[in-house]
C-alpha cells in the first residue's frame, strides 16, 4: 500500500511538470513566470520525493524479506528478486531525478538569460518521457514487490 501512494505522489509531480510546462509556454509577464516557477519547485520536490521514498521503501522491504526467510529459514530466490528489482528500478529512478533538477536548474539559467530556451525546452521533453517510462518500471516493480511480500509471509506463517 505505502508504494502504491508514493506511486501516486510520483503522478502527481508529473502532472505539475505538466502544467509548469504549460504555464512556461504562456510566460507573458514576470508575475506568470513567478508562477511558473513556483509550480516547477513543486513538482520537482514531488517527483524528488517519489523516488527517493520508493528506492528507500524497496531496501527496506528487501531487508524486511532477507530477515522473514532467514528467521522462517525459507529456501528460494526471494532475496535475489528483492535485488532484482533494485537493479530494474534504481536506474530510471536516478536518471528521472537528475533530468528534474537540471531541467529546473536550466529553467533559472534561462530566465536569467544565460541558457538559450530551446534548452529547457529540450530537457523538459526528455525529462517528461523519462519520467512516464520511470513511474511504469515503478509501478511494475512495486507489483512484483507485494506480491513477493505476500507469498513470504504465508510461507512464514506456514513455517511457524
Amino acid at each position: 500500500m505505502m508504494g502504491r501512494a508514493l506511486l501516486i505522489v510520483g503522478w502527481c509531480g508529473t502532472a505539475a511538470f505538466v502544467a509548469t510546462a504549460v504555464m512556461g509556454y504562456g510566460i507573458d509577464s514576470m508575475e506568470s513566470m513567478g508562477r511558473h516557477m513556483l509550480v516547477a519547485l513543486v513538482a520537482c520536490f514531488l517527483v524528488l520525493f517519489s523516488h527517493c521514498w520508493i528506492l528507500f521503501f524497496l531496501i527496506g522491504t528487501g531487508k524486511a524479506v532477507k530477515d522473514a526467510v532467514g528467521r522462517a529459514s525459507l529456501a528460494g530466490d526471494f532475496v535475489d528478486r528483492t535485488k532484482r528489482f533494485k537493479m530494474e528500478s534504481n536506474p530510471p529512478m536516478m536518471l528521472a531525478m537528475v533530468l528534474a533538477m537540471a531541467t529546473f536548474i536550466v529553467g533559472g539559467g534561462v530566465q536569467t538569460r544565460v541558457v538559450p530556451g530551446w534548452i529547457h525546452h529540450s530537457l523538459f521533453w526528455i525529462t517528461l518521457a523519462v519520467q512516464l517510462w520511470t513511474l511504469f518500471v515503478e509501478h511494475r516493480v512495486i507489483s512484483a514487490n507485494e506480491r513477493l511480500l505476500r507469498e513470504v509471509d504465508q510461507l512464514a506463517r506456514r513455517a511457524a
